[in-house]
């Protein structure tokens, strides 16, 4: 089980001795199944839970920041909920998939590197990985500067093509702060460093509703506005974890300063981060698409609004499952990397369990309120009926995502563990 490096080895020294616990648990032929799974999931929970609860509220959050921008937005009218919802979910979200999934990258070499005590290589990958993805950011950014154009040549009415692209072209510093924060983020989170990125992702929610309040109604900035202050509270969480890290005693070792060596393996390094991006962008490009075919409804900018209410707090739940996720991986690949495929295994199921109580929760609170949620974003009550009609559809909607990313990222990571094995071996050798 990795612990965190240097400053963290009582830690690290229980965490390795559960962790041997829960595979002789499970090991254990003789004790019935019952009892077995009882004891090991006290155990899984003692180790998950530092994981997970801060990864899950990180993802939350940092959601927030996009959800709080679309109630800014939304209450300067309807008009602007739509535009906000069509750049916001129509084009931004086609970068923040790709992002996140190129950066899952960093999250299996630097867990393999991790787990064979190769801990100088970690910071190695971190910055291969942000090079590429700060290139990958610049033909991203071409997109954003045309977004206009593309919305009105895919269909969307040219009043909100017109008003999103406005939104757009304040996003186009947070394309940047994602190539800077997902591999950091990723880079943490295989040294099981997850909490310092809650604290940072909590404060910047702070500042940025503040800011986003200033700008928007006090200066009257609108949509720009609103964009812009998105995009700086993104670089603030991006720069927070650098300072984190390069002034942190629990990244000393894996952190040894900048390096020539990461621009050798560049393309090997491409080839993993491309596949690593696939599941995780066919994920979060669905919602991309509903959003796009809704502007092309008879009532576009009905359809936008009530859609970017659902869709949001789908994509807000969604966030729950990511982050559950991400600890599942970080438990997957340390149980492997000890030699315990039963732990594994177990953590897996015991993740899954988890994370599907929380959005059948979740799901329930939404029908019960279903009349009232559109509210929290807009005013009107024909927007509202229209939520209230597609409730039923967001709550299996947020059933079946509260277990589908933990299974598939689960998946994907044993498909890069295995069919990248090579890769990694040429990427190690650099």
């Amino acid at each position: 089980m990795a612990g965190g490096g240097d400053g963290q080895g009582g830690t690290s020294s229980s965490s390795h001795e559960l962790s041997g616990r829960l595979e002789g648990i499970l090991a254990d032929r003789e004790v019935p199944w019952a009892r077995r799974a009882s004891k090991a999931a006290m155990i899984e929970l003692r180790l998950l839970a530092p994981i997970a609860a801060p990864a899950v509220v990180v993802y939350v959050l940092n959601n927030v920041l996009s959800i709080s921008t679309q109630i800014f937005s939304g209450h300067l009218g309807n008009l602007e909920l739509a535009a906000s919802s069509l750049g916001n979910n129509g084009i931004q979200v086609f970068a923040y998939g790709l992002m996140l999934g190129m950066g899952s990258a960093v999250e299996t070499l630097c867990g393999q590197a991790y787990g064979a005590h190769r801990y100088e290589m970690l910071g190695i990958y971190l910055q291969r990985s942000t090079i590429l993805l700060v290139a990958v950011g610049v033909p991203l950014s071409v997109m954003y500067a045309f977004s206009e154009p593309i919305l009105v040549f895919l269909g969307e009415s040219p009043e909100i093509a017109k008003a999103a692209a406005v939104f757009v072209y304040g996003l186009i510093p947070q394309v940047f702060a994602y190539a800077a924060n997902f591999p950091i983020q990723k880079f943490l989170q295989a040294q099981s460093i997850v909490a310092p990125s809650a604290y940072i992702s909590a404060a910047t929610l702070a500042v940025h509703l503040l800011l986003g309040w200033l700008v928007v109604y006090r200066l009257g900035m609108g949509l720009l506005g609103a964009s812009l202050v998105l995009s700086l509270s993104w670089w603030i969480i991006a720069a927070a974890q650098f300072l984190y890290i390069v002034t942190s005693e629990r990244c000393r070792r894996t952190w040894t300063g900048l390096s020539c060596r990461a621009f050798s393996g560049l393309p090997e390094f491409l080839k993993l981060s491309t596949a690593s991006a696939v599941m995780l962008c066919l994920e979060t490009w669905y919602f991309q698409i509903l959003i796009l075919i809704a502007g092309l409804l008879d009532n576009p900018q009905l359809a936008l609004d009530s859609l970017t209410v659902c869709m949001t707090l789908a994509g807000w739940v969604f966030m729950i499952s990511i982050g559950f996720n991400a600890a599942a991986s970080v438990r997957v690949g340390n149980e492997l990397g000890a030699g315990h495929p039963r732990a594994a295994a177990f953590s897996v199921v015991v993740v899954t369990a988890l994370s599907f109580v929380i959005t059948l929760a979740m799901a329930v609170v939404f029908l019960v309120f279903r009349d009232y949620l559109s509210y929290i974003f807009t005013e009107g009550e024909t927007v509202a009926r229209a939520v209230s009609d597609l409730c039923p559809l967001l709550a299996t909607t947020l059933i079946l995502n509260g277990i589908q990313p933990v299974l598939s990222g689960n998946m994907d990571w044993d498909a890069r563990w295995h069919m990248h094995a090579d890769a990694y071996l040429v990427l190690d050798h650099f």
